[in-house]
Parts: C-alpha cells; sequence; structure tokens
C-alpha cells in the first residue's frame, strides 16, 4: 500500500505522524511510503532521515494521493480538497468538537479512523494515551507559566517557599491526563487535589502516590469548594467520542481569586470549562473576570520531537495492520481498530460520535 504523510497546517502544529524508524518498518514490509517535503521540520527530523530510511520526499498533492494518510491532527479546511472516496484516514479526529470537519469527510466518501476512539476490550485508549500523558505534564508547566505574574498571573511559586504556602492545584479527571498533570504537579511542590467520578481510579492513585495527591470523589458541590480555592484549574475529563462534560459552571469561575488560571487540555473534546474558547499557540490565553484561560487544541504540538516520537510508537503497529490488511480485513481482525472508524461511505460508524454529530449510526462491518 502507499502510505502518504502530509505536513501539518494547524496553527502552531510542528509534529509529523511518522519517525524514520517507523517508515523503516513500513517499507521492510514492502509499502511505499510518501512524504511531502519538510514535513519533519518542526520536530526537527530532516528530509534527509527519512529518505535514509526509505521514504520518498513528494510534493503536497502526492502525500494526500496515497492510497492511506496518517496524519496527526484533523483536516484543516485548506485540506478538505484532498478528501476522496476509496481514501483511507487516519489521524486524531475528534468529531464531536470538529463538527464542521465530520461533514467534509461525510460529503468525501472517505474511510475516517480516529486515533482517539481506537479501544481496547479493557477499555484503554491506546492511540491516545501517549499524547495524553504529553498534554497532562505540560498543562502543569503551562499553568506554572501563567501563574508568574509578568505572565498575567497571582504571581503563585507552584512549590511555595519556606514558611509559605504552594500553590494550590485542582486537577478535574483521573485519566491519563489528569494523572499525569497532578503526578507533576506534585513534583513541584505544590498542593494537589485531584477529583474524579470513579473510585477505582483514585484509590489506584492514592497508592501510588501514597498520599502526596489528595483525592476527591468529584460532584457538583466537590468542585465548587475545590475551584473557589484554586490557583490553578486543570480539566481533564473525557468521554470516549463525545463532547466533554461542563463540569466547571461560570458561576464557579466567577468565584476564583484574580490572577488564577484555569488549563483545559478537554477542549479538543468542546472542553470541560463552561463558555471556554478553543485558543492557538499563537494567542494561548484570554482573560474573563481576572482568570487566565488557557485552551490550545493541540498542546502537545509545542513539543513535538518528544510529541512525534511518543505518538508513532503507539501509532505504528495500526498504520501497519492498515496498510497489509486493507480497512475491511484489519476491522475484521482487530475489534479496538474497529472502534477507531468514525466514518465510512458517507456513514458515521461510532455510536458516540452519531450522536455528537445528529447523524445515523451505522455498523462499520457492514460497510468496509
Amino acid at each position: 500500500m502507499r502510505i502518504g504523510i502530509p505536513a501539518e497546517i494547524k496553527t502552531g502544529e510542528n509534529r509529523v505522524a511518522i519517525t524514520p524508524d517507523g517508515v523503516r518498518e513500513l517499507t521492510a514490509h514492502g509499502h511505499d511510503v510518501v512524504i511531502e517535503a519538510g514535513a519533519g521540520d518542526g520536530s526537527a527530523i530532516g528530509d534527509a532521515e527519512f529518505t535514509t530510511a526509505g521514504a520518498r520526499m513528494v510534493a503536497v498533492d502526492d502525500a494526500w494521493g496515497a492510497d492511506m494518510v496518517v496524519k496527526v491532527k484533523e483536516p484543516q479546511t485548506a485540506e478538505y480538497r484532498h478528501l476522496r472516496a476509496g481514501q483511507i484516514l487516519f489521524t486524531y479526529l475528534h468529531l464531536a468538537a470538529y463538527p464542521e470537519v465530520g461533514k467534509a469527510l461525510l460529503a468525501s466518501g472517505c474511510t475516517a479512523v480516529a486515533y482517539e476512539t481506537v479501544e481496547t476490550a479493557n477499555g484503554s485508549l491506546p492511540l491516545l494515551a501517549p499524547m495524553s500523558e504529553v498534554a497532562g505534564r505540560m498543562a502543569t508547566q503551562i499553568g506554572a507559566h501563567y501563574l508568574e505574574r509578568t505572565n498575567g498571573g497571582r504571581g503563585v511559586l507552584m512549590g511555595g517557599a519556606p514558611g509559605v504556602r504552594p500553590a494550590r492545584v485542582v486537577v478535574i479527571g483521573a485519566g491519563n491526563v489528569g494523572w499525569n498533570a497532578a503526578w507533576i504537579a506534585a513534583g513541584m511542590e505544590a498542593e494537589v487535589i485531584l477529583l474524579d467520578k470513579n473510585i477505582d481510579r483514585l484509590r489506584f492513585v492514592d497508592q501510588i502516590h501514597k498520599g502526596r495527591i489528595s483525592t476527591v470523589t468529584s460532584n457538583r458541590g466537590a468542585v465548587e469548594r475545590a475551584v473557589a480555592e484554586a490557583d490553578l484549574v486543570i480539566g481533564a475529563v473525557l468521554v470516549t467520542g463525545a463532547k466533554a462534560p461542563k463540569v466547571v459552571t461560570s458561576d464557579m469561575i466567577s468565584a476564583m481569586k484574580r490572577g488564577s488560571v484555569i488549563v483545559d487540555i478537554a477542549i479538543d473534546q468542546g472542553g470541560c470549562i463552561e463558555g471556554i474558547r478553543e485558543t492557538t499557540h499563537k494567542g494561548p490565553t484570554y482573560e474573563v473576570g481576572g482568570v487566565i484561560h488557557y485552551a490550545v487544541g493541540n498542546v502537545p504540538g509545542a513539543v513535538p520531537f518528544s510529541s512525534t516520537y511518543a505518538l508513532t510508537n503507539a501509532t505504528l503497529p495500526y498504520v501497519a495492520e492498515l496498510a497489509s490488511y486493507g480497512i475491511a480485513k484489519a476491522v475484521e481482525r482487530d475489534a479496538a481498530l474497529r472502534h477507531g472508524v468514525n466514518i465510512v461511505n458517507h456513514q458515521v460508524t461510532h455510536p458516540a460520535v452519531a450522536e455528537a454529530m445528529g447523524e445515523t449510526y451505522a455498523d462499520p462491518l457492514t460497510l468496509v
């Protein structure tokens, strides 16, 4: 199969969908890998590294003209023209948050497979996990930055100082994003409160961190009290394939201290903070009622070298499976990959995505 890797054009997105080792693996199995020239520059991977590994560097139209196109982020408006029937698109889609992308995919007739809904039998999301880990760790780093007075914050040091209390960090959601955010915050010696509805998940965190992270069962009252006292709130709520619920309300935000910071990592699923709007790496923050809001939809794009390698480590086996078996046989033999199929032949094939988009669900096995 011919596999195309276009350059990412989303604002501030510097990742690329494959590494030279990934290219070598695919070409060793007989696949033809074509990469848009310069696609790896933002991740500090030069064209020569890709060609040495066996790829061919091509123009953008040739990269999109492959049998399967592998990307990092959802197609942007300027890329819709490349979508076509018979094409497999494998990337992060987040269609609940980006319905206009869903409409373009439906109109094109392509087969769209989303990294974020590939789901194993135990409920884990193997292709979302590595970027969730990166985003969670980045969230605390970002929050610490914007808490500095010169960046608009309250002037609070995460770890405090002798005789001075540390920053109070509230993390909502104990999945991969939230746990990693809380872990880094605890490592910076902040006071950390982690909320989630899943008691078993909170029990796991408590056992691992032995009380260094305070775990609290999430409900409206608990969230309200925690947010009111927070210096930094990190939103990390995920419902697979669906829009994130609004856990932090506008009233809760209005009760926060001036110069406090909100980082909503759930923004690529619509955000878990009421009223929040997506921002970009070029304009990452805005202020409402004295509270700084950060809502960049592609946080790992800020550290593209680390993110590209972490992502390819996870996606490569699935890319190879799709390339070797084709979409029909691959999804028949791999239930996890089947969950990743969002759109086939002008129809939505993931139930949560269909509900979010207001479309009728169709079984992917009947369409591929």
